[in-house]
């Protein structure tokens, strides 16, 4: 059976590291919806289809229902980050450590914000947690390289197929007789769908962070049967739309505005090739970052036939992309081993 709110809370009243494990996670969480979720709506604000604040209440509510809807049908993404690797020590040394990987991710994630990079938290969320589990074990036979091939699986799928099917997309729009604004309304949907299928992949990444740490705090991390409860589901959904609800104005301008061109025909391409990775990668359980996706798609359709790209806002943001595993790992190691010397 699925562990039921009540246990939960006396479980974390009753510790004080499963306390503020959860309350850090709840903070990644929020930051995520904050930072992350942007991404699906800048082609709606920078086209002029919605307005700013319209855009992120959109995103809020359409948030909330990705992470509720399709965890009830599949958990599979969840389920890999549960298993991503393995934490030893004892309960006390496991939750310290897990602290610290939520702590980590939420002071790349913010870093990222500050400079306007639209970087991945789902990626910072593995690494961190796989360098604090290190840091912890002493060594890489904790790391689940079976979870690990699956994410580097989606990392490049979600890259390739989101650059290429962005550029099919944006061939296809050009074929259409459609008026601007009929594109432009097109983008409501859109943006919907994208928020929609954000929830879905990210809201299930820490859904399996939350069970793992009610795992180990009761001394245990099995393979058994991953049951995800209807409350936890309703939990993750309302802290990640409350981050939503926070905005990502440079965000926005960073992938919309900076990087490249977009008018309502790019907009609505860019909105269809996001769609149909997300959708497919989630239909396979294969968790990708909806920042990559969903940058890669607007940069295919960016730069079809000579469009304007900024390669040096490009750049920027690829190289943000590349450091964000090496980064986000030692981060975790190394306030892994901080926490354990100070709290343990």
């Amino acid at each position: 059976m699925p562990l039921s709110l009540l246990e939960f809370l006396c479980q974390t009243l009753g510790s004080p590291a499963l306390l503020t494990c959860t309350l850090l996670t709840l903070g990644v969480l929020l930051v995520n919806g904050w930072t992350d979720a942007p991404n699906a709506i800048a082609g709606a604000v920078v086209t002029g289809a919605l307005p700013f604040r319209g855009a992120v209440a959109l995103a809020a509510v359409c948030n909330f229902l990705g992470v509720f809807c399709v965890t009830a049908v599949n958990a599979s993404v969840a389920e890999t980050i549960y298993s991503i690797a393995s934490f030893g020590g004892g309960t006390r040394a496991a939750l310290i450590t897990l602290c610290a990987a939520m702590s980590a991710i939420i002071l790349w994630a913010t870093a990222a914000w500050l400079f306007g990079i639209p970087t991945s938290e789902s990626h910072a969320l593995v690494a961190g947690i796989s360098g604090a589990a290190v840091a912890l074990e002493g060594g890489f036979s904790c790391i689940h390289w079976g979870s690990w091939g699956k994410i580097l699986l989606g990392l490049v799928l979600s890259v390739a197929v989101g650059f290429l099917t962005g550029r099919i997309c944006i061939r296809w729009v050009q074929t259409l007789r459609w008026k601007s604004g009929t594109m432009r309304l097109l983008q409501i949907p859109g943006a919907a769908c994208t928020a929609f299928l954000h929830g879905a992949q990210d809201g299930q990444k820490f859904l399996g962070v939350f069970i793992l740490t009610a795992a180990l705090s009761q001394g245990r991390q099995d393979e058994g049967t991953f049951l995800v409860p209807v409350w936890l589901m309703a939990l993750c959904a309302i802290a990640m739309a409350l981050g939503t609800s926070l905005g990502g104005r440079r965000i926005i301008e960073k992938v919309a505005l900076q990087m490249v061109d977009l008018g309502p025909r790019e907009g609505f391409a860019g909105d269809v090739a996001g769609c149909l990775c997300l959708f497919s990668a989630t239909a396979l359980g294969l968790p990708v970052s909806t920042t990559h996706t969903r940058t890669a798609a607007l940069l295919g359709v960016g730069s079809h036939n000579g469009g304007r790209v900024d390669r040096a806002v490009a750049r920027s943001i690829l190289l943000a992309w590349i450091v964000t595993f090496p980064g986000c790992f030692a981060i975790g190691y190394s306030m892994a081993k901080l926490f354990l010397f100070v709290f343990l």
